[in-house]
């Protein structure tokens, strides 16, 4: 591929990351990061604060940001390891896990969709390119 192509292919990533994301958020109320983050520790219980910036693939100033704002909203809760004082342990609320729930069950029926212009099968593939184009 050449370079023009490239650039091209970039820039419509970019401007279909935000576009995504702000229909996302204006559906469901919640940022994609904040989302996926409580989604992870939803699926795999309480971790380490680095568990979460390696999964995410964010750096720890922006984990932090997340989690204070998830905190104040009483979305988590954090609290440091007794053995280990630098390490931190984050864990999901029962406010946010009902409201994770109920989010999940509104856009998985048929009558309430974010609007994105693919079918299931091309929304499929897209994620496995864009999943390979990451690694």
């Amino acid at each position: 591929m050449n370079l023009r192509k490239i650039s091209k292919l970039f820039y419509q990533l970019k401007l279909a990351n935000q576009e995504m994301t702000a229909k996302f958020e204006k559906e469901t109320g919640f940022s994609i990061t904040r989302y996926e983050l409580m989604m992870f520790l939803k699926e795999n219980g309480q971790c380490s604060q680095t568990i979460l910036q390696k999964e995410l693939k964010i750096d720890s100033a922006a984990v932090t940001r997340h989690l204070k704002i998830l905190e104040d909203k009483n979305y988590v809760t954090r609290e440091r390891n007794q053995q280990n004082n630098r390490e931190v342990f984050v864990k999901i609320t029962a406010k946010a896990f009902n409201e994770l729930e109920t989010c999940e069950k509104k856009y998985s029926s048929s009558e309430k969709q974010i609007p994105v212009s693919l079918n299931d099968q091309e929304g499929e593939l897209l994620l496995e390119l864009l999943t390979k184009l990451v690694k």
